[in-house]
């Protein structure tokens, strides 16, 4: 049984997908290539006990078959999946994985535009979508495909400062993705999602980064400090202004501070003698 190949899911040039699986029908093989058509059937014909063996092939459900007929696509696109003849000698098969693979792009080192070198490694999430036009357009899709991938993610993190590398991860990874999906809409791969992975810095900038973290974080708790020491002086200003109203507040602040004191009972306390005192006894 032979499945013709559907149309492409969507896609931004679905349209141009389309022309293109026009231009792969059918050619006339000639004059030469009937006859060896017809060689070919006639040998299936004369061993047809053992020609099923070597005529027919299954292709999985994940998988599509692009059927070569003396190096011309045969009528109907790509085959699969399941049971398809073909003819020996004359057809040559290549089988299409249909689904999603994924791979690492190796860590790229980057100049960014502010002039500092970063290390910076992604993820690549692609599926072949039009079988014909990944035999037909390009040598080996996934080579081009890991490639084109590497590149792109160098020139795009290229015009980015530090800063945007670090904090616009997301708006990266889509942009990258938009710009691989067209780049390889020729090759029938639909770029279905890019993470940026990792970005490395170099050790010294580390270390200047954390040094320059720590200074800030310094001089806020310098800030913060002296502003809790000018509320504190404002405080104790008005409490002095209070006490100074009623000299009576000053020695009951003195018993109170004694009560703290002789809470923990392991100190020996001196009782300051209350200067009303001394000056009643000065009088006589």
């Amino acid at each position: 049984m032979v499945d013709a190949e559907k149309g492409p899911g969507p896609s931004n040039a679905h349209q141009q997908k389309s022309s293109n699986n026009n231009n792969y029908e059918e050619h006339d093989v000639g004059f030469c290539g009937a006859i060896l058509i017809g060689i070919s059937i006639l040998l299936c014909i004369c061993f047809f006990p053992l020609a099923p063996f070597f005529i027919i092939k299954v292709v999985a459900q994940y998988e599509k078959a692009v059927i070569l007929r003396l190096g011309c696509i045969r009528k109907g696109g790509a085959a699969g999946p399941g049971l398809f003849f073909f003819l020996p000698c004359v057809d040559e098969i290549h089988v299409v994985d249909m689904r999603t693979i994924s791979f690492d792009v190796p860590p790229q080192e980057i100049l960014t535009k502010d002039s500092v070198t970063v290390t910076v490694d992604a993820v690549v999430y692609f599926r072949i979508q039009d079988a014909v036009s990944s035999v037909c357009n390009v040598d080996n899709v996934k080579t081009a495909t890991r490639l084109l991938a590497q590149t792109t993610l160098r020139n795009m993190l290229g015009t980015k400062s530090l800063s945007e590398i670090l904090s616009e991860r997301e708006e990266i990874s889509n942009s990258m993705q938009q710009t691989l999906d067209v780049a390889t809409d020729p090759w029938g791969v639909l770029v279905e999602r890019v993470e940026v992975k990792d970005v490395r810095l170099p050790q010294n900038l580390q270390r200047a980064m954390a040094a320059e973290a720590e200074a800030h974080r310094d001089a806020k708790a310098k800030v913060i400090a002296a502003e809790g020491e000018l509320n504190a002086s404002k405080a104790l200003k008005e409490a002095a202004d209070v006490i100074a109203e009623s000299p009576a507040a000053l020695q009951l602040r003195y018993l109170q501070t004694l009560s703290a004191i002789a809470a923990e009972r392991n100190s020996t306390i001196l009782f300051p003698m209350p200067i009303d005192m001394m000056k009643a006894f000065a009088g006589r």
